[in-house]
């Protein structure tokens, strides 16, 4: 499946052949479409109960919400899918999957679910449990996904503060508790991490940006490349105010409280979230693949039941139609297809299609008709376009 294929899914009168036989409406779609803009395909609708001609108008907005919905879910299961692998495009494609089949072979040899969606069912009927089904996928994929992200995210901080610099990374496997005033009420150690180019100014001027700095108490702790990490001792009931001022010198303040074993807790921690991470992200991407399959099962069988109310309220009864499938593996093939499409059954929108003198294909303002938001999307017969991110 490229991403660039555009499937057309159109429905038409079998009234288009002389014959009014499916089989010679089905040539006539082909041999109007020509192979060199896409290949044709019967696309087998059952008939499903009619009801009154409000129900089936009612049901006509309500399955076109309902599509667009469906659509967004398999987007956001694509989107999971593409994160979860970090955007490994052949392992994604390994992923879409449709009922263990590629989605070209599950769209070419599509059979309506009887046993999940009985056709003798009401259309409404079909219609809420197809749209529960959604939810339930999007549901699913948002809170499995959410857990997955929560998780990753804290490994990621953890994982920082082993390997950031000394302004951001755990000081427990740094500080040696020697240099730390413990237990003390009256004096404390603060742990200043200096950007390198401003050592000097530290040295020559932190005993006196606050009172009651214990002169010549700066002792290195630690460096790095990008920052000298400092223990400096200050009178408790002035603490605040030299914390303050050395943030003000952009001198960086580490709040730092020595445990006995921290080193050792903070290692497990993070293999104990790492853990995690690595079992969520194996559930989630079995959720994203079980998802993508059932979600795209979802919107196709959305679509045939749009396909089958537009042709009741455009063809009427009887009920005489075929509906086929048209690839396209480029969208601008499907442009030409549906151009070639529209010439030949113009004739079926009555005056909304017109004809100039050059005998092309003209529109008689649609869009008074069906209203401006609609008049783009207007087509003389049924028709349907989507295709796969």
């Amino acid at each position: 499946m490229s991403k660039s294929t555009k499937y057309l899914l159109i429905s038409l009168p079998t009234s288009i052949a002389p014959s009014r036989h499916k089989d010679d409406a089905l040539e006539a779609v082909s041999t109007t479409v020509t192979a060199d803009n896409g290949s044709v395909d019967s696309f087998p609708i059952p008939e499903f109960k009619i009801g009154t001609l409000d129900a089936l108008v009612q049901q006509a907005d309500e399955l076109a919400k309902l599509e667009s919905s469906c659509q967004g879910v398999v987007a956001k299961v694509g989107d999971a899918l593409k994160n979860v692998l970090d955007g490994d495009e052949a392992q994604i494609e390994n992923m879409k999957a449709v009922n263990d089949k590629p989605v070209d072979q599950y769209l070419r040899t599509f059979s309506w679910n009887k046993v999940k969606y009985r056709a003798d069912k009401p259309l409404s009927e079909l219609i809420d449990l197809l749209q529960k089904e959604a939810a339930s996928i999007d549901n699913d994929i948002r809170s499995k996904y959410t857990q997955y992200n929560q998780v990753k995210n804290t490994l990621a901080t953890l994982q920082r503060k082993q390997t950031g610099n000394l302004s951001t990374k755990s000081l427990a496997s740094v500080v040696d508790p020697r240099v730390l005033v413990q237990a003390s009420d009256y004096i404390e150690t603060h742990l200043i991490a200096v950007p390198a180019q401003q050592v000097k100014e530290f040295l020559k001027t932190y005993e006196t940006v606050a009172p009651m700095v214990v002169p010549r108490s700066a002792s290195l702790v630690a460096e790095d490349s990008e920052f000298t990490l400092y223990a400096v001792t200050t009178f408790k009931k002035h603490s605040a105010e030299f914390v303050h001022k050395c943030r003000e010198s952009k001198w960086i303040p580490r709040d730092f409280k020595y445990v006995e074993g921290g080193k050792e807790e903070e290692r497990k921690e993070v293999e104990r979230v790492g853990g995690d991470e690595r079992k969520l992200w194996g559930e989630t991407l079995r959720l994203g693949r079980t998802a993508w399959s059932e979600a795209v099962m979802v919107w196709i069988h959305v679509l045939v039941l749009r396909v089958f109310v537009e042709t009741v309220l455009r063809y009427g009864l009887p009920l005489d139609f075929i509906c086929t499938m048209i690839r396209t593996p480029t969208s601008k093939q499907a442009d030409k297809a549906k151009r070639a499409l529209d010439e030949k059954y113009s004739y079926l929108a009555g005056n909304a299609f017109g004809r100039d003198k050059k005998g092309r294909v003209k529109r008689d303002d649609p869009g008074e008709m069906h209203g401006e938001g609609a008049a783009a999307e207007y087509t003389p017969y049924v028709y349907y376009e989507f295709q796969f991110s």
